[in-house]
C-alpha cells in the first residue's frame, strides 16, 4: 500500500496526489515549504514550522488559504493517515496553476500538499564517529537575490553545493556567503565549540535560521553553556574544539573534518553529545500529540 496525501482539501492515495504541469512551484519554484518531525507521537515544534512557513509566504506574497489552526490539523490528520508516530513530514504550498509566463497574478490559487513518511539523511555510522566536511565555490544566495530565511521551493543553490561534494565523495559541504564568512552546509546550519563557547552564523549572514538550530540553541543556554551569533571564517572551524550541524532530517550530527584537517581531536567531542542526548530527551515532550487516546492509555497504564 502507498501513502495517504493530503492534496487542495482531500486525502488521496500517492498515486493519485498529483499537480498540474503548469504549476508555478513545478515551472518556477514558486512555493514555499517545510520538513517536519514526528517522534514519539509527537510532531516536533510544529508551531515553529507553521509561523515559518506562512513567514515564507508573505515574504514571497503568497496567499495561503487555510489558516495555521486548519493548517496544523493538515499535519496532525496526514501522521494519522499513515499512521506516522515517528517519521518525516514535508508541507508544501506552491503558487498554483497558471500559464507559462512568470507573473503570479495568473495563478488563482495556490496548491496545497501534505506528506508523511521516513527520511534518513545520512547513515547511523556518521552519528558515532561523525562526518567529513570540504568547503565548497558555490555561495549561499544573496538575501538581496533569493533570501536564505525564505524556505522556498528553489533549493539549486545548496544542490549546486551537494553536487560538488558529491564529485569528491565527502557527505556535506560548508557554504560560505558572499564575504567569506561561513554560512552553512548544504541543508543544515552549522556550530563550532572554542573554550567552551557555541558559536554559531547570525541570521543576517545569510542563513535559513533553522527550528532545530534555535532548539540547540536553547538546550545549550538552559544547560548553563554561552552561545554566540557572530560571524566566523574557515580558520575557525580548522582551529575549533567541536563542530556539528543541526538540521530538521540530521537532527544533531558531529562534523570532525573540513577540508582534510581534523576539527579538534577528528572525533566527537562532549559537547556534542552532551547536545544530541539533550535534543533526543525534548523530542519526547514536545508538541502537539498526534494519536491523543494512545497518550491517555499509556498514561493510565503507567499510573
Amino acid at each position: 500500500m502507498g501513502l495517504v496525501i493530503y492534496l487542495n482539501g482531500r486525502y488521496v492515495p500517492e498515486k493519485d496526489a498529483v499537480v498540474s504541469v503548469f504549476d508555478h512551484g513545478l515551472l518556477y519554484g514558486d512555493g514555499v515549504f517545510e520538513g517536519i518531525r514526528a517522534y514519539h507521537n509527537r510532531v516536533f515544534k510544529l508551531k515553529e514550522h507553521i509561523d515559518r512557513l506562512y513567514n515564507s509566504a508573505r515574504a514571497i506574497s503568497l496567499e495561503i488559504s487555510l489558516s495555521k489552526e486548519e493548517m496544523t490539523e493538515v499535519v496532525l490528520e496526514t501522521c494519522r493517515r499513515n499512521n506516522v508516530r515517528d517519521g518525516y513530514i514535508r508541507l508544501v504550498v506552491t503558487r498554483g496553476p497558471g500559464d507559462l509566463g512568470l507573473d503570479p497574478r495568473k495563478c488563482s490559487k495556490p496548491t496545497i500538499f501534505c506528506i508523511a513518511a521516513s527520511i534518513q539523511l545520512y547513515p547511523e555510522e556518521l552519528y558515532k564517529k561523525g562526518l567529513e566536511m570540504i568547503t565548497v565555490a558555490t555561495r549561499r544566495n544573496l538575501p538581496e537575490a533569493c533570501n536564505p530565511q525564505v524556505k522556498s521551493l528553489n533549493y539549486l543553490n545548496n544542490i549546486y553545493a551537494r553536487i560538488e561534494a558529491n564529485l569528491v565523495g565527502v557527505p556535506e559541504a560548508v557554504m560560505l556567503n558572499q564575504e567569506g564568512y561561513v554560512a552553512e552546509a548544504t541543508g543544515d546550519n552549522i556550530f563550532i565549540v572554542k573554550d567552551t563557547t557555541l558559536i554559531t552564523p547570525p541570521p543576517y549572514v545569510g542563513i535559513l535560521e533553522g527550528i532545530t538550530r534555535n532548539a540547540v540553541m536553547e538546550i545549550a543556554r538552559n544547560r548553563g553553556m554561552k552561545v554566540e551569533e557572530k560571524l566566523f571564517t574557515r580558520y575557525d572551524i580548522y582551529n575549533a574544539d567541536e563542530c556539528f550541524l543541526t538540521g530538521t532530517a540530521a537532527e544533531v550530527i558531529p562534523a570532525v573534518k573540513l577540508d582534510g584537517r581534523p576539527i579538534g581531536d577528528g572525533r566527537p567531542g562532549p559537547v556534542t553529545w552532551e547536545l544530541i542526548h539533550a535534543f533526543r530527551e525534548l523530542t519526547r515532550v514536545d508538541g502537539p500529540l498526534i494519536f491523543a487516546e494512545e497518550s491517555r492509555q499509556q498514561a493510565s497504564q503507567a499510573g
